[in-house]
């Protein structure tokens, strides 16, 4: 008696720890692959259901398998409509015949035959009369579902277990592949770390941890060489769903690349405390970005500069030393484009608030400066604060705003 009592005790434990090691492979995979577990118990009941059906069901049949983590066994039911006998055909069947009709007719839909509307045959491996379901379930009606429970089977051929085998490796990836989907369409417009993973032609492909991005030309700085290996840092400028994975498309010439590498840098644009109210970027030459102050007595541009010019340094040394002009934004017009065009100095600045244009007079001797290379610094300056702008230079006005402050100079 006490030989069969630890015999018991021995099996027990033996199946518990079967079950302990299957409920934690269950967690593994979950991890591993980045699903929720219940995709996971999901994904093994619809393996199961496509075995049984294969070893043991009929063509035509729909079988649920509802998988159980306690006894590490699955139940298995064959899910039936209630209709009602106006609304199908009934047809005598031969034997052996209804499985290839339960295969060959869709009983949702109304077949038409010579333009008139015939009514779909009764499938009775699909369907079941509202008089039989009311055997089974008293208060049925017509368009329950019923559920029959079937014989439970363990054993399975090997055509069974390789449609088992692939029903769970598809579900598995499509799972996996719309985890990846929604964790990084969550990431859209954030700027994140990578390796650069191989160079094929002229796209870059970078290693983003659990998925890989596209760098296009469109979206790589001209001059810039990114080599093997190297970490950088990326915009996530759109995700798309795709058949492979995630479609990640990245860019390290987006304008807004630059306002979330000073969100990083500087904590008072993280908390909002200062903002950035416009940016004006040619990749790889030069940026604008326009800044104010929430708060009284914080500096936006102090903020960003950093101490000895730490905060705004580290931007550029991500963005491969290009050029930084951080101004102060201001309501009205004449003053924003008087400090967007810096480091010129700006005499006068009229404006045409119908047609957004304005006329900026610089000393002449400044001109060069506030057009820039190639027209690049007024141009920046015309896309930072979304006006036209015409720089004029002015010698004669240029020595009168002199002789001012000389004069002003003299009285003080």
């Amino acid at each position: 008696m006490a030989k069969k009592k630890v015999q018991e005790e021995d099996q027990q434990q033996s199946q518990s720890g079967r079950l302990g090691e299957f409920g934690s492979a269950i967690m593994q995979i979950a991890q591993e692959k980045g699903i929720s577990k219940d995709m996971v118990i999901e994904t093994i009941e619809a393996a199961l259901s496509a075995a049984y059906k294969k070893d043991y069901g009929k063509r035509g049949q729909r079988i649920r398998a509802q998988f159980s983590e306690v006894i590490g066994g699955a139940h298995f039911f064959l899910v039936k409509d209630v209709v009602d006998e106006t609304t199908r055909e009934f047809v005598q069947l031969e034997e052996g015949e209804d499985g290839e009709l339960a295969a060959q007719h869709n009983d949702a839909e109304e077949e038409i035959v010579d333009g008139e509307e015939k009514l779909p045959r009764y499938n009775p491996e699909r369907d079941i009369t509202l008089e039989d379901a009311k055997k089974i379930k008293k208060d049925a009606a017509v368009g329950d579902i019923i559920e029959i429970e079937l014989e439970p089977h363990s054993d399975y051929g090997r055509v069974a277990a390789q449609t088992a085998k692939q029903v769970i490796i598809q579900r598995i990836r499509e799972a996996e592949r719309d985890s990846m989907f929604a964790e990084y369409k969550e990431k859209e417009g954030e700027v994140v770390s990578g390796t650069v993973q191989r160079i094929e032609g002229r796209n870059t492909y970078i290693d983003l941890g659990k998925s890989i991005g596209v760098l296009f030309p469109s979206e790589q700085v001209q001059g810039e060489t990114l080599r093997m290996g190297q970490r950088v840092k990326v915009y996530l400028y759109k995700v798309e769903s795709d058949p492979k994975g995630p479609g990640i498309t990245l860019s390290r010439t987006h304008p807004e690349m630059v306002r979330k590498l000073f969100e990083l840098e500087v904590p008072e644009i993280f908390t909002g405390t200062v903002e950035i109210k416009a940016i004006a970027r040619e990749a790889g030459a030069r940026s604008k970005i326009a800044v104010t102050s929430n708060e009284e007595g914080i500096d936006p541009i102090g903020s960003c500069v950093g101490q000895k010019g730490t905060r705004v340094q580290a931007v550029i040394d991500e963005l491969g030393g290009e050029k930084i002009d951080i101004i102060l934004w201001n309501e009205k017009p004449e003053k924003f484009i008087a400090a967007a065009i810096s480091p010129a100095k700006v005499l006068n600045v009229k404006i045409d608030n119908d047609r957004k244009e304005a006329k900026v007079t610089v000393p002449e001797d400044q001109l060069s400066l506030a057009i820039g290379k190639q027209g690049q610094n007024v141009r920046l300056a015309a896309k930072l604060v979304g006006w036209k702008i015409d720089v004029i230079g002015a010698k004669v006005e240029a020595k009168k705003e002199e002789a001012a402050e000389e004069e002003e100079e003299a009285a003080e």
